[in-house]
């Protein structure tokens, strides 16, 4: 993973030197904000852990957005917050009542969004007095319009409280407007040259060589999976390599080859921690054990390069969760949301158990409907705008 990691960083030198001097400013009492925008596999994933890595000593605070959770009002906060919620005992009560209200933990009135912000903004006031703090957004597109709206407020609103936020997101989004933003983009002909000869083990003729580097325009990801399609005659100098899908696309084939050759055990656990958008462990294991998965079963050197179990469930890049996810067959996926809302507690999440519950379903369901139901209730009585997933856009009315 090391090496991993080093060769993605490959032509990356000024956006590396931008990121270490802000986390200079911040260890000399400063804040910084920076919103990271360009192409998926662009590097800007890299760019956060390089950023991580270079905080040593400093709380780091992460969250991700997740194309699923995207109508699930406040879940990028509540992920992005879970490890402050002991320290909202100590917020003046109506940013604590405003903040515990979003997040499902009392009963109340729609809360004005303002206080949300004045909260969130406190918490990490308060954390910052302990030293300086890192905040990483990564996927920032795929967060939901409430939690945006709260974080970009923040973030404006950040003075002289030793803290550094990052967004990174595949394009400007509206609530993050006005934000200084650094532009990833493609390496340099030279700098794609030296990335993919540090991915490639074998020697490359020197046609296909040229082929993959202009289909993969300087991107990073591409540079890196794009290789592991050829066979041995192209290696050599055969044809076949260009296809007209476009970039993603072929990053994404390039891992569902791989998704392909492992287990049938293994290859559940990969759409399990795919439908989880939270990324908890605990859940993930709980529902794969519900379908027969285990560590024993599942955990191997090939899966290391796809998914990583810490405190947090994590994929490579984005692309293998929607690679897993798409890719996947209608009743694996339905067996999976079924296998995650047996997972997920009811008192707890009841959310995002309705939710899995939805997904799973094959056809209309009362119950599934009322629950639904109950949890648009509950979203609206928070002050989120409340939607049915996509998948079930049209079935419960």
């Amino acid at each position: 993973m090391a090496v991993r990691k080093h060769a993605a960083l490959i032509g990356r030198g000024s956006e590396c030197a931008a990121l270490d001097q802000m986390i200079r400013a911040v260890r000399a009492g400063e804040s910084r904000v920076l919103l990271l925008h360009g192409e998926p596999g662009v590097g800007k994933s890299a760019l956060l852990e390089h950023l991580e890595s270079s905080a040593t000593g400093m709380r780091v605070l992460r969250a991700a957005g997740v194309e699923s959770e995207m109508e699930l009002a406040f879940a990028t906060l509540h992920q992005f917050c879970v490890p402050l919620l002991g320290r909202m005992k100590d917020l003046p009560e109506p940013q604590r009542d405003a903040l515990e209200t979003v997040f499902g933990m009392r009963a109340g009135s729609p809360p004005e969004r303002f206080l949300v912000g004045l909260a969130v903004l406190s918490l990490l006031s308060d954390v910052s007095e302990g030293g300086p703090v890192l905040c990483l957004l990564d996927d920032a597109q795929w967060t939901d319009q409430a939690s945006a709206q709260v974080l970009g407020f923040v973030a404006r609103r950040l003075l002289a409280e030793s803290i550094a936020f990052v967004f990174a997101a595949r394009h400007r989004a509206q609530d993050l407007f006005g934000l200084p933003e650094l532009e990833v983009t493609g390496l340099s002909k030279a700098d794609a040259l030296a990335l993919l000869n540090s991915a490639t083990r074998a020697r490359l003729d020197h046609g296909i060589r040229d082929r993959v580097l202009a289909e993969a325009r300087g991107n990073p990801l591409a540079l890196l999976e794009l290789p592991r399609e050829l066979t041995v005659t192209q290696v050599a100098g055969g044809f076949g390599l260009l296809h007209t899908d476009a970039l993603p696309n072929r990053i994404e084939e390039s891992f569902l080859t791989r998704i392909e050759e492992l287990s049938e055990h293994s290859r559940l656990l990969l759409l399990v921690a795919a439908a989880e958008p939270v990324g908890d462990p605990t859940v993930v294991w709980r529902a794969a054990e519900h379908l027969g998965v285990t560590p024993a079963t599942a955990l191997g050197d090939e899966m290391d390069e796809l998914l990583s179990f810490d405190v947090r469930v994590i994929f490579r890049h984005p692309l293998v969760r929607s690679a897993v996810y798409r890719a996947a067959r209608e009743e694996d996926r339905r067996a999976a949301h079924l296998a995650l809302a047996e997972a997920t507690d009811p008192q707890t999440d009841p959310d995002r158990r309705a939710w899995h519950l939805a997904s799973a379903a094959a056809e209309p369901d009362e119950a599934v409907a009322a629950e639904l139901e109950r949890s648009a209730d509950r979203v609206q009585a928070r002050g989120g705008l409340a939607a049915l997933p996509p998948s079930c856009s049209g079935r419960w009315h």
